[in-house]
């Protein structure tokens, strides 16, 4: 096998690309992500600064972007994306419940992340009845220390060959690894409380009657496809009837990528929901939820917490509870603290691939802003600002950091810097993957002035959005 010193391919991951179209990919992803969720430094963060237990559909579409430019056969794109990666993770970084120092950038953290995501490749394909040959082992695992390499990492990390990336991955989970409330959560929380995509979001009661079902089976699945020295170590008891559940539905994975590649395509699959293309499978998702509500419930139509606003109508303004639940707290803890706000600077910034001057520009401008509701709200001076808090002093909020921040999103919006926002700019920055097309997009080209009327409109809690609602949640 090459060693990680040869000259990155015009494709650098070819096998991997081609294994990760697999349908059985989601099952190894979250496999994965548990086993990453054991590692000290990874679940402290999780915990700590991360978003994916309140809102997985956003989470999951700016992984599948980023992978895609990991991807992409320009080297510039996928530099570009490595730089923004290893920015973002370098912002990571705190102390956890205990008093540990962690971080994003910890090598032996980000080395874990793909032998996770490497083991519970070759185990899909195990599982599914098609097991990897040697060779393809080594050409992927050679592919994913190609990767660490790419990202500015001592490829070190992981051993240099398979022969002994298999003794340390044994170490790993029987030496190094934790059961941490991230490992909980991934297996019990977000599984029993995905919220609908949002292409489903006017199905809820039928997703809610779905997903009773589905959350238990998805969980005892994932936990029948863990390491059994895993499992041991961190004392994860396995339910009854899961390995036969795991079994079944690596191997239905396995088969309808033999026999229906293109329709079981994650990336296909995705594309469905992504509400660019208004297309028929849409409909058909609606009438199989309806329909099972129907066996469920009696059906009808939850709308999210406000209504839509449409040209010519004057919606309610949002109660500063609801907006205080429902947008700023993203991380869902019931608090609102920096990294609730640097997660929103953290999804523009993505959104619209700015550069590293750009991106500074909005993470600064979002810190600025909490500056200024904690000097108004913290009042105990506990560094977070409590529900009742927001509540009491939303009447009187300063405003001076939310204009300034406004200013900054309009020129990283303003992509040909004309002055103006075009509506393709103003859908760039508010399109969130999987939602509904934009019925709030202008039809003509945005002042400063007006962008910066919506935008203190929604952020001052004054009037709901659903734009803006979208870029704040799943939807």
């Amino acid at each position: 096998m090459p060693d990680t010193d040869t000259p990155p391919l015009a494709t650098p991951y070819p096998l991997l690309r081609e294994l990760s179209s697999e349908l059985g990919w989601g099952l190894a992803m979250v496999r994965a992500v548990v086993l990453q969720a054991a590692h000290p430094q990874i679940a402290a963060a999780l915990m700590d600064d991360s978003t994916f237990l309140t809102h997985p559909w956003r989470r999951l579409h700016n992984t599948m972007v980023s992978m895609q430019r990991q991807f992409d056969e320009h080297p510039e794109v996928r530099e570009r994306e490595v730089a923004r990666l290893n920015r973002l993770h370098a912002r990571i970084a705190g102390v956890d419940a205990n008093g540990a120092a962690f971080s994003g950038m910890d090598p032996e953290a980000r080395a874990w992340v793909l032998a996770t995501l490497f083991e519970s490749t070759v185990a899909m394909r195990r599982n599914s009845g098609r097991p990897l040959a040697w060779t393809a082992q080594q050409q992927l695992y050679f592919e994913f220390r190609l990767m660490l390499a790419g990202f500015g990492d001592d490829p070190a990390g992981l051993p240099e060959d398979l022969a002994h990336f298999w003794p340390y991955y044994e170490q790993m989970l029987t030496e190094r690894l934790e059961h941490s409330a991230a490992v909980d959560s991934v297996l019990h929380r977000l599984l029993d409380t995905m919220p609908p995509p949002p292409l489903l979001h006017s199905q809820r009661t039928a997703w809610a009657a779905a997903r009773s079902i589905a959350g238990p089976v998805a969980a005892r699945i994932t936990i029948a496809s863990l390491p059994a020295s895993f499992r041991d170590r961190v004392q994860i008891d396995t339910p009854v009837l899961s390995g036969a559940l795991m079994a079944g539905a690596y191997r239905g994975t396995g088969l309808a990528a033999l026999f229906l590649p293109g329709a079981t395509n994650p990336w296909a699959i995705a594309d469905l929901l992504d509400p660019e293309d208004d297309q028929p499978v849409s409909m058909v998702f609606g009438a199989v939820l309806r329909g099972a509500s129907a066996l469920t419930s009696a059906v009808r139509a939850v709308r999210p917490h406000g209504t839509s606003s449409r040209p010519g109508s004057d919606p309610a303004p949002w109660s500063a509870r609801d907006f205080f639940t429902h947008v700023l707290d993203q991380t869902g803890d019931g608090t609102l603290s920096w990294p609730d706000l640097a997660s929103l600077a953290r999804e523009i910034a993505s959104r619209l691939d700015l550069d590293a001057d750009r991106e500074a520009n909005v993470y600064t401008a979002f810190h600025s802003w909490w500056q200024e509701l904690a000097a108004a709200l913290d009042t105990d001076g506990d560094g977070v600002i409590s529900l009742q808090q927001y509540v009491d002093g939303a009447p009187t909020l300063p405003a001076p950091a939310l204009v300034t921040l406004a200013d900054v999103l309009f020129d990283a919006t303003d992509a040909d810097h004309s002055g103006t926002i075009s509506p393709q700019e103003y859908h760039r920055l508010l399109h969130t993957g999987f939602a509904h097309q934009l019925t709030t997009t202008p039809d003509g080209d945005l002042t400063k002035t007006a962008f910066t009327t919506e935008f203190l409109h929604f952020m001052a809690g004054r009037r709901p959005d659903p734009a803006w609602e979208r870029l704040t949640t799943d939807s």
